[in-house]
């Protein structure tokens, strides 16, 4: 069996972040999303929401899990039976950064190997940072989004009320 972990703090889930789960569910056997903690970003999710927010917009998925990480990626690997790292790149300058990892997480772990997938023309721009922002002035965010995360967000600007 063919798995892929696709890692990242995913603070908030997009509709970039759910197509490049939909292809990789095509490309391998199992899909395992990998929510983490990012200590540069303030998350506007906890990580038990954002775990349970993208385990709502796979749920079609059967071949998808999602799980909590901490610590270092690469030994996640193991502990889940991965056989590559999947990374997207929106950009050129997503690249350099992408490639750094995915050489120092080889080095950390011989065997290593970081699987790269760009994004459909329509989600090239968006990011979880630029939702948020949106999010904050209360512009619509809700094209760039799947719909529980969309929910959810509104949640939260109406102070968690439901």
């Amino acid at each position: 069996m063919k798995t892929v972990l696709y890692p990242g703090s995913f603070d908030p889930f997009t509709n970039g972040h759910y197509d490049l789960v939909c292809r990789a569910a095509q490309l391998f056997d199992k899909v395992i999303v990998a929510v983490a903690v990012n200590a540069g970003k303030s998350p506007m999710f906890t990580l038990e929401e954002r775990r349970e927010l993208i385990k709502k917009c796979c749920a079609s998925l059967p071949s998808v899990e999602v799980v909590v990480i901490e610590g270092l990626l690469v030994d996640s690997l193991e502990k889940y039976g991965v056989q590559a790292i999947l990374r997207g790149l929106r950009a050129f300058s997503d690249f350099e950064y992408e490639l750094q990892m995915a050489l120092m997480n080889r080095n950390l772990k011989s065997g290593c190997e970081t699987i790269f997938l760009t994004p459909t023309l329509k989600n090239s721009f968006v990011s979880s940072s630029l939702v948020k922002e949106i999010a904050r002035y209360s512009g619509d965010y809700t094209a760039y989004v799947p719909g529980p995360v969309a929910e959810a967000i509104r949640r939260k600007q109406a102070g968690g009320k439901k």
